[in-house]
């Protein structure tokens, strides 16, 4: 809920936010093209996608502001439910994905999302075999011979907030083999290649084992924090996996992007310092809380840093790029002026705790549990916190100086 409420601020925020984009004013929430979501901030995204702004009217009575633990563990208690949590095909999540579809999202498939012409929407898991994420697109479905666009809503948010041990995996049945898919281009390549990136290879290995039904009949997923706490490796996976940042903007026909915004929303825990403030070897349950956070936050900052070098990267590549292609146009054509028109510019927006001042409400906000469960006036602080940090983080005004007049 600390998640979920903290990414529905930072919607509030750019809903209200408006700069000039090509002569006119718009939103920038209106702006977004892409929103990759993991875990508690798969709710948030995934009813965005589905409903648009009726979010702002809607979410938080339904789920932010409700207590969605109890209503969870009234139903796993409830004597009807003991019978089908017996069963070897029905379990914890699948339950809970019943309970996210009645109280939010109403039967809808990723078919829905794509009708509605918003932002595309990336719901991410980890699969707890190759320890990797998984995210809910067409392209990911294509590997197992399945439709994304039939699939729930409800059952991939289900399976992207999964915490282990808590609740139960979320299992997909693999159809590979089925559809006539082919391995693409890119993979094939990967695979070829003496000389191709080990970090391209391993992807190229784990994706061409989706296509292996016969030893991967099922596929297991767990909590997407497990192996991509921001939603950004899903995203940079994708890049480096193409080859080049180019080739993705053409691919997406987006050549003559300008300006390329990453808003992550990281509502991230601090690891109990207090375990090292006594001698006594800390008790297995604080071990099993306070590991996955350190865990978590040391992998969140390795994240960063790799999309930071690689935006570096892509910048200097993307503009190289355009003046080989303008450059041979020019000859043709006769163009003398190509500098400006080769520029792009990526900015890194960070919305996380650590940039509050005040030290007793990073402490607060810091230290709220990961449970289904918040007093109204909590979400409320979440919701404005994040509202401070966006508006006064100095990439996001950048981006708004930076804005055509």
């Amino acid at each position: 809920m600390r998640a979920a409420a903290f990414s529905y601020g930072v919607l509030e925020e750019l809903a209200r936010t408006e700069m000039w984009s090509e002569g006119r004013q718009r939103r920038l929430l209106d702006e977004v093209d892409l929103i990759s979501a993991v875990s508690g901030g798969s709710f948030t995204a995934a009813y965005y996608g589905l409903f648009g702004d009726r979010i702002f009217e809607e979410f938080e009575g339904r789920f932010l502001k409700k207590n969605i633990q109890r209503a969870l563990m009234a139903r796993v208690l409830h004597p009807l439910s003991w019978l089908r949590l017996a069963s070897a095909n029905f379990d914890r999540s699948d339950l809970a994905a019943e309970y996210y579809d009645k109280q939010l999202f109403k039967g809808r498939t990723f078919g829905d999302i794509g009708a509605r012409g918003g932002p595309i929407i990336y719901i991410n898991a980890t699969d707890i075999t190759l320890g990797t994420w998984f995210s809910f697109c067409q392209e990911q479905f294509d590997s197992i011979c399945s439709d994304v666009s039939r699939f729930p809503v409800a059952r991939a948010v289900a399976a992207s907030s999964a915490s282990p041990a808590v609740l139960s995996p979320v299992t997909l049945r693999n159809y590979a083999g089925s559809c006539g898919f082919e391995i693409p281009q890119h993979i094939r390549e990967c695979l070829e290649e003496r000389n191709v990136s080990r970090r391209r290879f391993q992807q190229a290995v784990h994706a061409t084992s989706y296509m292996d039904a016969p030893k991967r009949p099922y596929v297991h997923l767990l909590d997407g924090g497990l192996s991509d706490n921001l939603g950004l490796r899903a995203i940079m996976g994708r890049i480096i996996f193409v080859r080049d940042p180019w080739s993705t903007l053409r691919m997406a026909g987006l050549e003559e992007m300008r300006r390329v915004v990453f808003i992550v929303v990281n509502a991230e825990t601090e690891p109990d310092i207090r375990l090292e403030q006594r001698e006594k070897a800390p008790r297995i349950s604080q071990v099993l809380k306070s590991a996955p956070r350190a865990s978590i936050k040391r992998y969140n900052f390795e994240t960063m840093e790799l999309l930071r070098e690689n935006l570096e990267k892509w910048t200097e590549e993307i503009r190289a790029r355009r003046c080989g292609a303008r450059g041979a146009a020019s000859e043709v054509e006769g163009a003398s002026e190509l500098g400006p028109k080769n520029d792009i510019d990526f900015y890194l927006v960070e919305v996380n705790f650590d940039a509050l001042p005040d030290e007793s409400e990073r402490s607060y906000l810091k230290g709220l549990s990961a449970s289904f469960k918040l007093r109204p006036e909590t979400v409320d602080r979440l919701r404005d916190a994040a509202h401070r940090i966006l508006v006064r983080s100095p990439e996001f005004q950048r981006l708004l100086e930076g804005s055509e007049r």
